[in-house]
């Protein structure tokens, strides 16, 4: 048996790295492979070189080089397959998520926000920067991939602004416009002067563009162009009205003759309650328990969002809103039919809280309080 030494060895991988072999991984199992084949093969006094280069030359057709062309062809194809698969999984997953979740918050079944988060995160993170990397090799033209790049930029913007308006988080907005403006200005001229020069596709180019123009119009339509910042202040000043009005209907002076004390208790309690959810949620908003009556002079209304981390499963926030819950409930029994105020806290409370945005539940406290203090002077 022949026995190769180091120098032989050196010798075989320059000679592979000669022949235009440079992925370091594919010279050190050629240099295996053709150091088994001489030990096991080679006389012990045989000639090395010439036995050498007989073996090496059973490795390619024209050059040793073409080996590796064909190793990081079968490579790339073994990742297009993994990443079509991987996309196919995702797209089915992330629709699943979205089409479950969308049904839970149609049926106002808890975990909905989940789902849909869910669904909304793998579509916008995983299905379409996979679909620009898997379509992006079946392209050749570089305008071509342009326009496959900004179409899947579109719609994990559009992906985020659903994902932001479901979730109640502020700037949802601002992404709804840049969304429309990327689709409608330059998503569609770039697919339509792209499709266009190809005569097999000017047909479906033209009838395509037609329907892409179609659903931006109906896009616009459905547009608020009243800026959302208008909207923020006409909702901050309804909420100041509502205080307003509950700060008046206290000033009211009614009969203490015939008072239920134990009733009046709850009462404040129901208050008290209700007053320090409400400087909880602004406190989050602005920094400050209260808003004060120039606050569009001071740039300091509240921007719609949903609640903040108080109100999650057992921190203060919820525990308040069950308090409230149970005050409400204490207060109708002791009521009669025509006396007793809606309890929409306890809907709430059904795995909802965290779905609420904070204009929702400022109203829905003032609404109570409201209803109590009413009751409290007739």
């Amino acid at each position: 048996m022949y026995r190769i030494s180091d120098q032989q060895i050196d010798y075989i991988l320059s000679d592979i790295g000669a022949r235009g072999v440079e992925m370091e991984s594919l010279q050190q199992n050629l240099l295996d492979h053709v150091c088994c084949i001489i030990e096991n093969n080679l006389e012990e006094n045989g000639d090395f070189e010439s036995f050498y280069k007989k073996t090496i030359q059973t490795f390619y057709k024209d050059e040793l080089w073409e080996i590796e062309e064909e190793t990081l062809l079968l490579l790339t194809y073994k990742n297009y397959y993994t990443m079509k698969k991987i996309m196919i999984n995702s797209g089915i997953a992330a629709a699943t998520f979205f089409i479950i979740g969308s049904f839970f918050k149609f049926m106002h079944w808890p975990g909905a926000s989940i789902l849909i988060m869910l669904g909304m995160i793998i579509g916008t993170l995983i299905f379409l920067p996979l679909i620009f990397l898997t379509k992006k090799s079946e392209t050749a033209e570089s305008r071509g991939k342009l326009v496959l790049g900004i179409g899947v930029i579109n719609g994990i913007l559009f992906c985020a602004y659903s994902l932001f308006k479901v979730m109640h988080w502020p700037y949802a907005s601002n992404l709804w416009f840049i969304t429309l403006g990327l689709f409608s200005f330059v998503f569609i001229p770039l697919y339509f002067f792209n499709g266009i020069k190809n005569p097999d596709n000017k047909i479906n180019t033209i009838t395509t563009t037609i329907i892409l123009i179609m659903l931006a119009g109906v896009f616009f339509l459905q547009t608020s162009l009243k800026s959302s910042t208008q909207l923020h202040i006409a909702k901050t000043n309804n909420y100041l009205q509502d205080e307003a009005l509950i700060k008046k209907s206290k000033s009211i002076k009614n009969d203490t003759t015939q008072k239920n004390i134990e009733l009046d208790n709850i009462s404040k309690d129901i208050e008290g309650t209700c007053i320090k959810i409400k400087e909880m949620i602004i406190f989050d908003e602005l920094g400050q328990k209260s808003i004060p009556e120039d606050f569009e002079k001071n740039n300091m209304w509240i921007e719609e969002s949903g609640l903040k981390d108080e109100f999650k499963d057992g921190r203060e926030g919820e525990q308040m809103l069950i308090k409230l819950n149970d005050l409400v409930n204490k207060y109708n029994s002791m009521h009669d039919e025509k006396r007793k105020i809606p309890n929409t806290i306890e809907k709430i409370l059904n795995g909802k809280i965290m779905q609420q945005s904070n204009y929702n539940m400022l109203s829905c406290l003032s609404q109570i309080e409201l209803y109590v203090i009413v009751n409290d002077k007739l």
